[in-house]
């Protein structure tokens, strides 16, 4: 390809709203544009990377006989309501009437589109297991558009379903699906952690996210240093090595702690230690009013609380609510004589402790010297707390290393979580109807190009991954008035392009100039050609190389083969 017919406008500055180095690389570099607040217009260098990824995709799809398809954008809202999720979907949706006033919506994601067709189509266990996938624009009407491909609202996306007769066929999906993930990950240079995962909207209860770490990821991963535990910070456990040595029961005793809103100026003012207060939060799960406690020292961590109550929303009681409810504001909330109470589920820090401070039920007043089973019960256990950086995880007992990261791919097992709903049956061995068995797998296609970038940054451009760059190999004249060099410069043209992707930068530009923009090109291989070609000697530079190295046509073919081959 010809640098002079290519289309790549470059920018010496990147705009003033970009935050994300991957934004700004990817503007300047003349890869992407935006059309309007998170739509991004793929320009040839872009739609280049974003083509290769897709091509590691459909081959490791391939490899592990998953057939690509394609399902439309528009998509009628009936779906959505017989899965349950078109209202519980919420504002993220894009929503939308025909002339008829049907309702419509543009594809977030595809289960129930799959579902149907599976129900429509897959009646005998003989056509399982099965697995379909599609690579296609998605829509999300994401409240704060920002960084880029990061967060968008319209992006590209890998959304694959697997369909099974038993749970055995479905982890053994599963599996081929994850071990695929990080092949495609590995190709496309892009290092990840698989991590356990909240399935949040999608369903289901156990999944695994595939995180990208770098500075401007919005997710946090729990990790320890030997790499057998990860997590997402959702769904991260540790263990507490807090331990309160047994104590006789005391009095329970009320007093007036006024303006103690927190647990540090009630601890303050107590004057005892955050490990002897248990605090008391009321959430509303669906229609029950659930009593949460979890000692002081320590933070509710409400996605795994929603996980234990196993309810649709779950939202902690607003001032109003708790006052109806409890008869107290803020911090007077407490577990004693708690009757209002639908259920207490308590955090496993709660066990074991002795002499607490709890809300007396009444503003500005706490209960001292309150025991579990004594002064109040308990209806459940579970860890509902946020693990923090340093504790042991549960694996190794080894220190959690925080790391921010991206999410670039996702993968849950759903199990009848939508075929059952939808009526997606199927015949069994011994002719009895059962719900089909489902799995989803998905990867965001252009976040992993901006997660790609953030790893690969370099001074002045990007180091592409072999697999993902937009050229293999750059090869830049200096002087197009110099016949030895054009001479030299287009037989390299066409012998490296019979096997790879090459740039050839015929611009009538400075040398600065052609520097500066094969920075943002970042290919493998830069080849420049100036006042040595007559000898045959080019100079050749890796992004990552501080300088550039002189070679010959010789040692060139060599080189290219060890970096490319």
């Amino acid at each position: 390809m010809r640098q002079s017919k290519f289309f790549m406008p470059t920018l010496k500055e990147a705009p003033s709203d970009a935050v994300a180095e991957s934004h700004k690389l990817m503007i300047r570099g003349g890869y992407i544009r935006q059309v309007t607040a998170g739509v991004y217009a793929y320009l040839p260098l872009g739609y280049r990377v974003l083509r290769k990824a897709e091509g590691i995709i459909e081959d490791e799809m391939e490899k592990i006989n998953v057939p690509e398809m394609i399902m439309p954008h528009l998509l009628p809202a009936t779906l959505w309501q017989e899965s349950g999720r078109y209202k519980k979907y919420g504002a993220e949706m894009f929503k939308l009437k025909d002339r008829h006033g049907r309702e419509s919506l543009l594809g977030p994601t595809h289960e129930e589109t799959f579902t149907e067709i599976i129900a429509k189509n897959l009646k005998s266990y003989k056509q399982m297991p099965l697995a379909l996938y599609q690579i296609q624009t998605k829509f999300r009407d994401e409240n704060r558009p920002r960084f880029g491909l990061l967060r968008g609202r319209e992006f590209v996306m890998l959304d694959g379903y697997s369909f099974a007769a038993t749970r055995d066929q479905l982890d053994e999906q599963f599996d081929d699906q994850k071990s695929a993930y990080k092949r495609i990950f590995k190709r496309a240079g892009v290092t990840v952690h698989p991590v356990i995962a909240d399935s949040g909207t999608m369903g289901g209860k156990n999944s695994t996210e595939f995180q990208a770490p770098a500075a401007i990821g919005e997710d946090t991963i729990a990790t320890n240093e030997k790499g057998t535990y990860a997590a997402n910070l959702e769904m991260a456990k540790s263990i507490d090595t807090f331990k309160q040595e047994p104590e006789d029961a005391k009095e329970l005793t009320k007093v007036a702690t006024p303006d103690c809103d927190t647990i540090e100026k009630l601890a303050k003012f107590l004057n005892v230690p955050a490990t002897r207060i248990v605090k008391s939060i009321l959430y509303i799960a669906d229609d029950q009013k659930v009593l949460v406690l979890i000692r002081g020292d320590k933070q509710i961590n409400e996605v795994k609380l929603g996980h234990v109550l196993d309810a649709d929303e779950v939202h902690e009681a607003d001032t109003a609510d708790l006052k109806e409810i409890t008869g107290s504001e803020k911090g007077g909330v407490g577990p004693v004589n708690a009757d209002w109470a639908d259920k207490i589920i308590a955090d496993e820090t709660v066990k074991n402790l002795y002499n607490v401070v709890v809300g007396a039920g009444e503003t500005d007043y706490q209960f001292e010297n309150a025991n579990l089973d004594r002064d109040f019960k308990v209806d459940e256990f579970a860890d509902i707390r946020t693990a923090n950086e340093g504790e042991p995880d549960p694996v190794d007992h080894l220190p959690l290393k925080f790391t921010t990261s991206i999410e670039v791919g996702h993968i849950f097992k759903l199990g009848t979580y939508y075929t059952k709903t939808m009526g997606a049956d199927f015949l069994d061995q011994n002719g009895k109807a059962k719900p089909v068995i489902m799995g989803s797998y998905g990867i965001g296609v252009t976040r992993m190009l901006s997660a790609a970038v953030e790893q690969h940054l370099t001074e002045h451009g990007v180091a592409w991954p072999k697999e993902i760059a937009p050229f293999a190999i750059h090869i830049v004249q200096m002087k197009m008035n110099k016949e030895d060099q054009t001479e030299l410069a287009e037989k390299l043209e066409k012998k490296f392009s019979e096997k790879y992707d090459v740039l050839y930068d015929d611009r009538k530009e400075r040398a600065g100039v052609k520097f500066a923009d094969a920075d943002l090109v970042g290919a493998p291989i830069r080849i420049t050609v100036g006042k040595k070609a007559a000898d045959g000697i080019v100079e050749v530079k890796r992004p990552t190389d501080d300088k550039a190295t002189e070679m010959s046509i010789d040692e060139l073919d060599k080189f290219v083969n060890q970096e490319l081959g």
